[in-house]
């Protein structure tokens, strides 16, 4: 069988073009175009209705939710996006992190893999009762058949958080590359890379944000060139790993990924963000079944 064009949506430039180059090479695949689109966010919710992209970065909460409505993508263990979450949360204020409860924190959606990451160390690190935290959201998420919970509220139409946040109208946010540049916007964890350094060596894994995802219809239909694609992005992961102490930041293959997708998942269906638990063999499964391989050809 062959397929044409395969549209691809992946941020990190290296990544895309080798994605590109590898999937254009296999006989059953006739075209690939890559899509400009950013941030690559903006194009997730159409990947997971089936409207646009074959294959697809997606954050994995992202992921997570998809699978648990049923849809019909799938998990290719390839890291997008790893990075520590530590320093995520921030405030303009002289607060701390047991000043948290009663207060307002900010974040841009309640499914936003960054805040999932942050508010799962809170919980665990830090002992906080999320739903003791006001917590205010600023969009919906990528799956909109999943809701927020009940103890999560609605920023004012026409409210942005970067703006809130400089105005002191919440206490706390978290955010990541959008960050502000306000006077004095600061981290409020002391010390954040040492402590989430520290954090990842005690857990054995890094908190990834994003991975690459496939549609099941382009996995069935060109399976060789999806695992070609695997196996030529795994060796830049490999490169990118190579000298570094503690948990790899570019986790790549089942065995590798799954610690952190499996507390990604843990921390979702404590925060609500799940209609039904996601176990990680599931996703394993769901890929193998669907490109005729045993589970091993993708790292497990």
């Amino acid at each position: 069988m062959t397929m044409s064009p395969i549209e691809l949506l992946i941020n990190d430039a290296e990544l895309g073009q080798v994605a590109a180059d590898s999937l254009v090479a296999d006989p059953a695949v006739e075209s690939v175009t890559s899509s400009p689109l950013r941030p690559v966010h903006n194009g997730f919710k159409a990947f997971i209705d089936g409207r646009s992209f074959d294959v697809s970065e997606i954050a994995i909460v992202t992921l997570l939710q998809a699978v648990a409505a049923g849809k019909e993508v799938l998990f290719l263990p390839l890291t997008a996006l790893g990075r520590y979450q530590h320093q995520t949360l921030i405030s303009t204020k002289d607060l701390r992190v047991e000043d948290l409860p009663g207060r307002t924190v900010g974040v841009r959606a309640w499914s936003q893999t960054t805040g999932v990451w942050v508010r799962g160390f809170l919980a665990e690190q830090y002992g906080v009762d999320l739903p003791s935290v006001g917590w205010r959201t600023y969009s919906a998420g990528h799956v909109p058949e999943q809701p927020d919970p009940a103890w999560v509220s609605r920023a004012p139409e026409g409210h942005g958080l970067a703006e809130d946040l400089l105005a002191g109208e919440v206490d706390f946010a978290m955010m990541g590359n959008d960050r502000p540049d306000g006077e004095g916007v600061h981290s409020v964890i002391d010390s954040p890379k040492q402590v989430a350094e520290e954090w990842a060596r005690q857990v054995g894994y890094i908190p990834v944000n994003h991975v690459i995802a496939v549609s099941r219809s382009a996995a069935r239909a060109v399976p060789g060139a999806v695992c070609g694609m695997y196996d030529a992005l795994a060796a830049v992961l490999e490169s990118r790993n190579a000298g570094t102490s503690g948990p790899p930041l570019s986790p790549y293959g089942f065995e590798g990924l799954r610690p952190a997708v499996t507390a990604a998942a843990r921390f979702a269906w404590d925060q609500g963000l799940l209609a039904r638990r996601v176990d990680y063999d599931e996703l394993v499964g769901g890929t193998s079944e669907a490109l005729g391989v045993p589970a091993s050809r993708l790292g497990g």
